[in-house]
């Protein structure tokens, strides 16, 4: 593409080509190694699975409904007599993967392509026409368990309130009818535009994906840029130039610079500069402009001490303004902000103040690859022992370990960050397809922190989260506060298909495969049930959709014998005045109260499926959610709450960036909370003598 070329020029012509469905693409096709990647998977899973299913007509069958689930999820595409002519493949799925001829999969994609093209070309229509707000009728916003349109003129009518949902939202903040239409028109073309960026491998991740989790939620297939992804959030770190990346309009915009890293470093780039061009050293860069954000990383990361040149349109200059090249130097980034952290929160309830520390522990990361190499590597657990020696040395009375959010990662680091807590002994127990139980211990006599321990856990907070919280608890050495967890009690390991395929180049990628279910010391599994918190805090998440619980082929619960383990105190018996403490607190918060009274309209809310479109209607509910919002305390931190009817990448980046300040500044109540609790087990632990110096004693049916 000539860069010489006016700038507005090259955006209309892009804009043209995407909201044109005449325009398309040929349908993608499925390349060797894709097919070479689904027979290999089909043997491993079919053998070596947890629950190993063989691949016949029944899973194919269960395949093509979760592959037109994933690919529709909302039934806006589809209608039925496209699943009726789709239902000839039923049974034929399995062969597919078997002999290696992914044509199927592909042709139902290329199917869907062209429904996306047909009902976003059909937007234009329906802006140009307008809308009646007078008229009363209603819009079905959540469908997932609706049937599919029975008709094309089912369709158009679904897609004509859909559009009339979108405008009238936009109209009740404010906007006019000229704003509205450019701003829904370049909608449903950036659609249509991304829907024309996917490629071959995106098909077959979410074909594979498919059938991974047709077997069972938590099996995956990870593609080689997936696979990378995945491998950088275990080890925190990568190879590039320190910056965060985002898709706005056409252009890949500079979202966040890494502080230390070669970007920030150079002083020659800022917050909302766009790369319209990256070059390998001396060679010619390659233009970008309307790539997908992953294809410009792929171009930016590279090897360590490398030049890597940046095309650089500035963020304050028009699109015909002036470009500036920056050349970098490839350097090591560490992802800090996804580490463990830590800060202190003071209480002072009950007339007896307290510091409590809080370390906030995002995922259960490990550097496998240093750590097999036998130098320094970093982790979970050292990082985590690192700060509590920090918070020691700042004094504090407690400690609140907050795992929400944190949906896992290495089964080894929570064994590992429960040994911090506990002298030694058995952590959590394993067991194989073939029913042999495993027991993992602490091995690590002594404890980096003796004193008083609070978890905070919510619904998100899964697998390697639960083995810690759930250890922490069946030993009496902490308190665990907060919501029931997300209940996944199954331990996955990652096959790299390229070592087995002996591929010099990332081509196959990796294979997330269960291939055990862990217990907790009391023989107990979390699968389902997950973790029940001693003291219960307020959820917003919908725990029947969002957990374990909402997959439809979940392993069931089961338990198995006890692993013989010493309880590190009674601290059950202080649950209650804990409580009782909890109880009074949160009757006096302002803030505590309104949480509930938000944790009660979103269950009235989900509940409500249907949506009106007369404005005079949705209007009164506008203004009756305004004086809610300008009733309570932190009306100004509530301000984003309010609808201005845009997506978040039509916003501007300065509006989302102060958006996410807001966010991050607001007051945390529970955290807040949980802090107070901990802060009450320090003082109860020191003023109850009888219980902190109690001799210690097996709990029943528990061996010394």
């Amino acid at each position: 593409m000539n860069r010489r070329l006016p700038w507005i020029l090259l955006l209309f012509a892009a804009s043209l080509q995407a909201a044109d469905p005449g325009a398309a693409r040929a349908p993608l096709q499925p390349v060797p190694t894709q097919a070479e990647t689904a027979a290999i998977s089909a043997k491993l899973l079919s053998r070596f699975h947890y629950q190993a299913t063989a691949l016949d007509d029944a899973l194919s069958a269960k395949i093509l409904d979760r592959y037109l689930k994933a690919l529709d999820p909302e039934r806006l595409y589809f209608v039925q007599a496209d699943i009726d002519r789709f239902a000839a493949y039923r049974n034929a799925l399995d062969d597919a993967i078997q002999k290696q001829d992914l044509s199927v999969p592909f042709a139902i994609f290329a199917q869907y392509q062209d429904r996306v093209r047909e009902r976003l070309a059909g937007t234009r229509e329906l802006l140009a026409r307008g809308f009646d707000f007078d008229r009363v009728e209603s819009y079905r916003f959540v469908r997932t368990d609706e049937p599919w349109p029975a008709s094309e003129d089912e369709m158009r009518e679904l897609w004509r309130k859909r559009v009339k949902n979108d405008w009238l939202r936009l109209k009740l903040a404010g906007k006019d009818d000229k704003a509205i239409r450019e701003t829904l028109t370049k909608r449903y073309d950036s659609a249509l535009t991304r829907a024309a960026r996917t490629k071959s491998e995106d098909v077959f991740q979410l074909f594979m994906n498919a059938y991974a989790t047709s077997i069972e939620p938590h099996t995956n297939y990870l593609g080689p840029r997936a696979s990378e992804d995945f491998e950088i959030s275990m080890r925190l770190s990568l190879v590039g130039i320190g910056a965060v990346l985002q898709e706005r309009d056409d252009y890949i915009v500079i979202r966040e610079l890494v502080p230390g890293g070669p970007a920030a470093r150079s002083q020659q780039l800022a917050i909302g500069d766009r790369i319209v061009g990256v070059a390998q050293g001396d060679a010619a860069p390659a233009d970008v402009l309307g790539w997908r954000v992953d294809d410009v990383v792929t171009l930016i990361r590279g090897t360590k001490d490398t030049p890597v040149v940046l095309d650089i349109l500035p963020a304050d200059a028009g699109p015909d303004g002036a470009h500036k090249r920056v050349r970098l130097v490839r350097d090591t980034i560490n992802l800090d902000k996804q580490a463990a952290s830590k800060s202190v929160i003071e209480t002072a309830g009950n007339g007896a103040p307290r510091r409590v520390g809080v370390i906030t522990l995002p995922a259960f990361y490990q550097d496998v690859a240093a750590r097999s190499s036998g130098g320094e590597f970093r982790s979970a657990t050292r990082d985590v022992a690192r700060l509590i020696a920090e918070l020691k040395t700042d004094k504090v009375d407690a400690l609140l370990i907050d795992l929400r959010n944190n949906g896992g990662g290495s089964l080894d680091e929570a064994i590992k960050l429960t040994g911090l807590f506990i002298d030694s002994g058995p952590v959590v127990q394993q067991r194989s397809a073939q029913g042999q139980i495993r027991v993992e211990r602490d091995t690590v006599a002594g404890q980096a922190w003796d004193g008083p321990l609070g978890v905070l856990i919510n619904r998100a907070s899964a697998s390697a989260s639960e083995i810690f919280a759930g250890a922490i608890q069946d030993y009496g050495r902490g308190v665990v506060i907060g919501e029931q967890s997300f209940g996944k009690g199954t331990v996955q390991t990652m096959l790299d298909l390229d070592e087995m395929a002996r591929s010099q180049k990332p081509i196959y990628g990796e294979l997330k495969m269960t291939i055990a279910q862990f217990y907790r010391v009391t023989g107990d599994s979390t699968q389902l049930h997950g973790v029940t918190p001693d003291i219960r805090l307020p959820s917003l998440l919908d725990a029947e959709r969002f957990g374990e619980s909402g997959f439809d082929n979940a392993l069931p619960w089961t338990r198995i014998a006890p692993a013989p383990y010493m309880p590190a105190g009674r601290l059950a018996e202080l649950v209650p005045a804990l409580k009782q403490r909890h109880d009074a607190r949160i009757a006096g918060s302002a803030e505590f109260r309104e949480l509930q009274a938000d944790v009660q309209e979103l269950a009235a809310l989900r509940k409500k499926l249907d949506i009106s479109l007369n404005e005079s209607e949705r209007r009164r509910e506008r203004e009756a959610q305004e004086r809610k919002l300008q009733s309570r305390a932190q009306a100004q931190a509530d301000s984003e709450a309010r609808d201005d009817g845009l997506q978040a990448d039509e916003r501007s980046l300065g509006a989302e960036l102060a958006a996410e300040q807001s966010r991050k500044k607001a007051p945390d109540v529970l955290l807040g909370e949980a802090a107070a609790i901990v802060g009450d087990l320090a003082v109860l632990q020191q003023s109850d003598s009888g219980i902190a110096a109690r001799e210690r004693r097996p709990a029943a049916g528990k061996l010394n």
